[in-house]
């Protein structure tokens, strides 16, 4: 005769490793999309300088009307999900299907990675500068200064400025002896993901996952892109028609622009194909 043991599911629910959003600090408020889907931004030109003259009627140089170009932000990106959670399911396994805490699962763990992703993806193919140059435990951080002398050569304000890395570049930037005589990790900040500062700038290591393939680093400027999120809604229908439980439904209307005139702002490291 068989021996049947007996089983049963635990309510508590094993949930997966997640991380917060880490791009929220990378980008700049400055513009509204307000009742609109597009946005167009003015770039205004400047004049050249001339040798002042004492004679004549143009002193100055001959005045030429100051000229503008503009760029149109629009937003393309418009995201949702849905699912059900029947209440006879939820109640023969034990409600561990609550959906509040789903609500928040499917955000942590599917809507935040994607937004983070698509916006490194953004500054990345609009990067200022590009350089290929696979990091080693000795060339990490002399790529690094590269990147921070392109941006200060081209005028982007050294305050603000910040680094996503890959786990395996930070680490290979912590084996530099370089680094490690002239380095400070000791900026540590959870709730940003900042984990030290290089050359003066705070550094966040990121999964490979939410980086284009190939990418070492990235310092950037908030000044450089902007990263209007118009919609982001979430509901928590209870007994909605032809339903028996919960049906859960989330939207969220949101892009990312890199500014042509700012574009210097961003640099990006690729390992040398």
């Amino acid at each position: 005769m068989a021996i049947n043991l007996a089983s049963k599911y635990s309510p508590a629910v094993d949930e997966r490793f997640s991380l917060e959003s880490v791009t929220n600090i990378a980008f700049n408020r400055d513009y509204d999309w307000v009742g609109v889907q597009t946005v167009k931004v003015y770039s205004i030109q400047t004049s050249a300088m001339n040798d002042y003259s004492r004679t004549g009627t143009q002193r100055y140089g001959v005045p030429a009307e100051l000229q503008d170009t503009t760029q149109e932000l629009t937003l393309s990106q418009d995201r949702a999900f849905t699912f059900t959670i029947d209440r006879g399911n939820d109640m023969d396994q034990m409600n561990v299907k609550a959906a509040g805490a789903a609500l928040d699962r499917q955000i942590r763990e599917v809507l935040i990675p994607e937004v983070d992703t698509y916006r490194l993806a953004k500054l990345v193919a609009n990067a200022g500068k590009t350089e290929e140059a696979t990091a080693t435990k000795t060339n990490a951080y002399s790529l690094f200064l590269a990147g921070q002398e392109y941006m200060g050569d081209h005028n982007v304000p050294a305050g603000g400025r910040i680094a996503y890395t890959t786990y395996a570049y930070y680490n290979l930037l912590k084996l530099d002896p370089a680094f490690v005589q002239s380095g400070d990790m000791s900026e540590i900040s959870l709730v940003r993901g900042i984990m030290g500062s290089v050359d003066g700038v705070p550094v966040i290591p990121i999964p490979l996952s939410r980086l284009p393939e190939d990418v070492q680093f990235i310092i950037c400027h908030p000044m450089a892109a902007t990263a209007p999120v118009k919609l982001s809604e979430y509901h928590i229908h209870v007994d909605p028609p032809g339903i028996s439980g919960n049906l859960v439904e989330g939207r969220t209307y949101y892009d990312t622009f890199v500014l042509s005139n700012k574009k210097d702002g961003i640099y990006v490291s690729m390992v040398k194909s």
